[in-house]
C-alpha cells in the first residue's frame, strides 16, 4: 500500500505544480514539424509513464528512446512489436506499427534495429469543386539502424542512422504542380549514466541518467515549389530511479525534460498593408542553424498601447512585452513523469503524467499501463485519458506491446 500512495503522489504532483505555472499571457504559437510520425512514442512501457522512457531500464523499444542504455541491457536480445490505434476519436483506420530488436554482441558493443510504419486510412482526394479524383491509402516508415558503445561501467554512447520516406499525395498534380514523396536521412545520438549500486536507507537502487537529441536530418519538401519543413528534432533529457524493496517488490521513479529543436514560427501581422515581422526570427535555416537558433528565436508579445496600436520603437523595431520572451522559451519545454511497480518481476502497472504549454499544443495526459511477462514472452498495455477533455482527438489512445526475450543474461555491468 505504501508504494502505491508514494506512486500516485509521484504521479500527480508534477501535475499540480505545473499547472500553477500556466502561462495566461502568451499567444498561442504552436512549433509544426514535416513527418511528425517520427516523435510518436512507439511502446506502450514508456506510453503507460506518461513518456517518460529517455532513463528506463534498456528493452527493444531503447532504439527509440535511448540507444546508448542498450550497453546496460539485462538480456542478450530482445525482440518486440508495438501497436498503436491512431486519432480514434476522428477516425477509424488510422495505425502506428513498431518493430524493434537488439543484440549485444560482447561487454561493450551492442546493436539494434527498428521499423516503424504508419498509415494515415484511406483518403479521397478531390478537386476544387468536390470532384473525387481517386481514393488512397497514404503511409510512410522509417528504419533504423543502432549502435552502442560502453565507454566504462557507468558510461555509455549510441547513435542512430535512419532513413525515412513520406508519401502523402501519391504524386498527385495540385495546382499544375506534381508533388513528390519526402524523403528524410537523419541520426540519433544519446549518452547514458547508468549506476546500480545506489544505496536509499536500507534499500539497494539502480540511478539512470540519459539524454538524447532525435531526428537530426534534412529538411522536406512535397514539391519542388513548396517550402522545406524542418523534421521533428528534439532533445530529451531523462532521469529514472528504481528501488528494490525485497525480493518481490521492485518501484520505478522517472522524470523526462523534452523540447523541440526546432526554429519556433516569428509573429506577423498586417502593417499598412503588408504584412511584416513583428517580433521573433525567420525560420528559413539550416539544419544546425535551427536547432541552435530553437533556443532563443521566441516571438514572445509584442507590447500595444491603450488604444490596441503595436507600439514602435525609435529604431523602427516593435516593442515586447518584458519578460514574454523568456516565457515563451520556457513554454516549449514538455515535461513526462511516472512510476512503475513490478512484482516478482512477473506483473506490473505503471502510471504517468505528460504535460505541454497550452500556448504550444496542449497536450495534458494522464497514462495508465500494465504489464505481465511468463518465461519469454512479455505483453504491456497502455491507455491515454486526456486531461482537457473528451474534445483532444488523442483522447482514449491505446497502446500494445509483444516482447520476446531471447538469450541469457550476460555480464552485469558492474562486472565489467
Amino acid at each position: 500500500m505504501r508504494i502505491l500512495i508514494i506512486s500516485t503522489f509521484f504521479v500527480v504532483f508534477p501535475r499540480l505544480i505545473l499547472s500553477q505555472a500556466e502561462s495566461n499571457d502568451l499567444q498561442l504559437n504552436t512549433i509544426t514539424t514535416a513527418l511528425p510520425f517520427m516523435a510518436i512514442t512507439p511502446d506502450s512501457r514508456a506510453g503507460g509513464m506518461g513518456e517518460a522512457g529517455t532513463a528506463l531500464s534498456p528493452s527493444s523499444t531503447s532504439v527509440y528512446w535511448n540507444t546508448a542504455g542498450l550497453s546496460f541491457a539485462e538480456k542478450n536480445s530482445e525482440l518486440s512489436l508495438s501497436y498503436t490505434p491512431w486519432l480514434r476519436q476522428l477516425t477509424n483506420d488510422m495505425h502506428l506499427s513498431y518493430l524493434s530488436g537488439y543484440l549485444r554482441v560482447n561487454k561493450k558493443h551492442a546493436i539494434g534495429g527498428a521499423l516503424r510504419f504508419f498509415s494515415l486510412g484511406e483518403i479521397t482526394f478531390t478537386d476544387a469543386s468536390g470532384n473525387v479524383l481517386r481514393n488512397d491509402k497514404p503511409s510512410e516508415f522509417e528504419i533504423t539502424g543502432a549502435y552502442a558503445f560502453k565507454l566504462s561501467d557507468k558510461f555509455s554512447i549510441g547513435v542512430n542512422g535512419k532513413f525515412a520516406y513520406s508519401n502523402l499525395t501519391g504524386g498527385l498534380t495540385v495546382a499544375g504542380v506534381m508533388t513528390k514523396p519526402g524523403k528524410v536521412g537523419a541520426a540519433d545520438l544519446s549518452m547514458t549514466y547508468f549506476n546500480d549500486r545506489v544505496k536509499i536507507g536500507r534499500n539497494n537502487a539502480t540511478y539512470t541518467f540519459a539524454t538524447t537529441i532525435n531526428n537530426i536530418g534534412n529538411k522536406v519538401a512535397y514539391s519542388v515549389l513548396a517550402k522545406r519543413d524542418f523534421i521533428p528534432m528534439n532533445l530529451k533529457i531523462g532521469n529514472a530511479l528504481t528501488l528494490k524493496y525485497d525480493s518481490y517488490n521492485t518501484i520505478t521513479y522517472a522524470l523526462d525534460i523534452q523540447r523541440l529543436l526546432v526554429p519556433t514560427p516569428a509573429f506577423y501581422d498586417n502593417i499598412n498593408g503588408q504584412v511584416t515581422m513583428l517580433s521573433g526570427r525567420s525560420g528559413d535555416v539550416g539544419v544546425i542553424n535551427g536547432m541552435l537558433q530553437s533556443f532563443y528565436d521566441a516571438p514572445g508579445v509584442v507590447a500595444k498601447d491603450e488604444n490596441g496600436d503595436y507600439i514602435q520603437n525609435n529604431d523602427g523595431t516593435y516593442q515586447i512585452v518584458k519578460g514574454s520572451r523568456f516565457k515563451e522559451e520556457l513554454s516549449e519545454i514538455n515535461i513526462a513523469a511516472g512510476a512503475e511497480w513490478w512484482y516478482n518481476e512477473t506483473f506490473a502497472i505503471r502510471s504517468g503524467v505528460f504535460y505541454e504549454s497550452r500556448n504550444k499544443g496542449n497536450r495534458q495526459y494522464l497514462n495508465l499501463g500494465a504489464s505481465l511477462k511468463y518465461n519469454m514472452f512479455g505483453i504491456d498495455f497502455s491507455y491515454l485519458a486526456s486531461l482537457n477533455g473528451r474534445q483532444n482527438p488523442l483522447a482514449n489512445t491505446l497502446r500494445f506491446t509483444l516482447r520476446l526475450y531471447l538469450g541469457d543474461k550476460p555480464v552485469k555491468s558492474s562486472d565489467v
